[in-house]
């Protein structure tokens, strides 16, 4: 009588996972068989829904430079805390520091070697905090990128959910900042089976949110070419996992700046060496300490020591490639 009890509630739970678009059609179709008993096909049928295309590193990057150098920052501020529904005022600070302090001091970074850098706003982040937006677009260097309306989790939410919060994040950003955005980086790098789908309706230039090279490449949606840059991204490439905090879980890392620092110059001196990207993620209320902003500094300056190199946008990037790929008739 249990098993047959739990069979039975095991089916209802997946007809509701089913009906809210939270299993893939394999899994549906299938009736919950396990990838284990999957045919090859089967499987090459999940994970090529969105893979990677041709390498669009061009030939030659502006200016004579060997590589192009992205720096960017996800100004979460309160919204991860939001969205989990975790309401309080000591977690909520840590996301106002961002905004209070961490982003004019890497303003003021920017500033002094006259750097453009891309920053990738939760909608409501920029409703919370319209004076750093104001900041950030100041200059007119810099570039603000999707990342969500409040750090919404894609793959929790139903495609209709994921369309809507997407449209009017990118409805919000273009009245905020007077310019509407062009490309996207997804909350958490979290790619649902819709994402791809809602990009390309939204007419995005480009995604910076996998991780299937460290070159630029093409989208490709079911093995066809999609025209969607992607500008990928790597967790070794994050400020997160090395100074992110949380006292009530086992995330702790909390490596040194130093150790930081030589990973991210090993990182760039391939990248300048193969003549590619060099794509760097960050967080205002990670990177923006007094500690970190220092190695942060020490890294622009050792990166501005090697020459020919092109401090870009990822918008700049983006544009760049896909217009070399596009005159090369490919």
């Amino acid at each position: 009588m249990v098993k047959t009890g739990f069979f039975n509630w095991g089916q209802g739970v997946l007809l509701v996972l089913m009906i809210l678009g939270l299993l893939s059609p394999i899994y549906s179709q299938e009736k919950g068989k396990k990838p284990w008993y999957w045919s090859v096909q089967e499987v090459k049928q999940v994970v090529e829904r969105v893979r990677a295309g041709r390498d669009l590193t061009p030939s030659v990057w502006p200016r004579g430079a060997r590589v192009a150098v992205g720096l960017s920052f996800d100004f979460d501020a309160e919204t991860n805390a939001l969205r989990d529904e975790n309401f309080s005022p000591g977690v909520f600070s840590q996301g106002e520091y961002a905004a209070r302090r961490a982003i004019s001091r890497i303003l003021r970074l920017l500033d002094k070697y006259n750097l453009p850098a891309s920053f990738f706003v939760p909608a409501i982040s920029a409703l919370l905090h319209p004076q750093a937006i104001k900041a950030i677009v100041a200059s007119g260097r810099h570039e603000i990128g999707l990342h969500g309306w409040i750090h919404e989790r894609n793959s929790l939410l139903t495609e209709e959910e994921e369309r809507r919060l997407m449209k009017k994040a990118y409805e919000t950003l273009k009245k905020v900042t007077g310019k509407a955005p062009v490309g996207i980086r997804t909350p958490s790098w979290d790619f649902s089976p819709s994402t791809l789908k809602i990009i390309r309706e939204m007419g995005l230039l480009y995604d910076s949110s996998l991780m299937a090279d460290d070159h630029p490449y093409e989208i490709l949606a079911e093995g066809q070419p999609t025209g969607v840059v992607e500008l990928p991204v790597e967790w070794i490439m994050d400020d997160y996992p090395y100074f992110g905090f949380n006292r009530f879980t086992s995330i702790r890392p909390h490596i040194k700046p130093a150790d930081v620092l030589a990973i991210w110059q090993a990182e760039f001196d391939l990248a300048w060496e193969e003549s590619s990207a060099f794509i760097l993620t960050m967080h205002p209320k990670y990177i923006g300490h007094r500690s970190r902003i220092t190695m942060l500094e020490e890294l622009i300056r050792y990166i501005k020591s090697k020459k020919k190199v092109w401090w870009a946008t990822h918008e700049q990037i983006a544009r760049y490639v896909w217009e070399k790929a596009q005159a090369k008739g490919n």
